[in-house]
């Protein structure tokens, strides 16, 4: 679950989770899909994600290592790069009620704004990546990459309705 505490809530520069997935955890390809649900009402006044639509198609952007601008090490997007996508295809921001549902691919360039608001925010936040693309090293703890590599299995529709 990712939270940004009401009137504390951290800013997260700008960056593409391939660049982590690839350089900290080995991850061959950008093929992972982030799944994030709104658990509260997101605003523009609460922290809310930004993107810069169609940023994916580009492909890796030019990344450092930035350990001292957010509370999490980040593999960040150069500001030059950033600005040059931006001036392009500009920015937008994901807000909605709570129950949400954001789908978005591992390049996509996106980050948030410091939460100064009396309101928390918290998204709840699942990477899928294929089985034949699992992650090659394991410096990071498990509950920040998770070691399990079987595949997902589809069950029934009424799966749900037998138990």
């Amino acid at each position: 679950v990712n939270v940004k505490a009401a009137f504390v809530g951290d800013l997260w520069q700008w960056h593409y989770d391939f660049a982590t997935h690839h350089a900290d955890d080995g991850v061959p390809q950008p093929h992972a899909l982030n799944l994030h649900v709104f658990l509260d009402d997101v605003t523009e006044h609460n922290g809310p994600l930004y993107f810069v639509p169609g940023s994916h198609r580009y492909g890796p952007a030019p990344a450092h290592h930035d350990t001292t601008s957010t509370s999490y090490p980040l593999w960040v997007v150069e500001p030059a790069r950033v600005a040059q996508l931006i001036d392009e295809a500009g920015i937008i921001s994901a807000t909605g009620p709570a129950g949400t549902g954001l789908i978005f691919g591992d390049l996509m360039v996106h980050g948030s704004p410091n939460n100064m608001s009396p309101w928390g925010r918290a998204i709840f936040s699942l990477i899928l990546n294929p089985v034949d693309n699992a992650q090659q090293r394991f410096a990071r703890p498990d509950y920040k990459h998770h070691r399990d590599f079987s595949p997902v299995v589809a069950l029934d529709d009424d799966c749900l309705l037998s138990c």
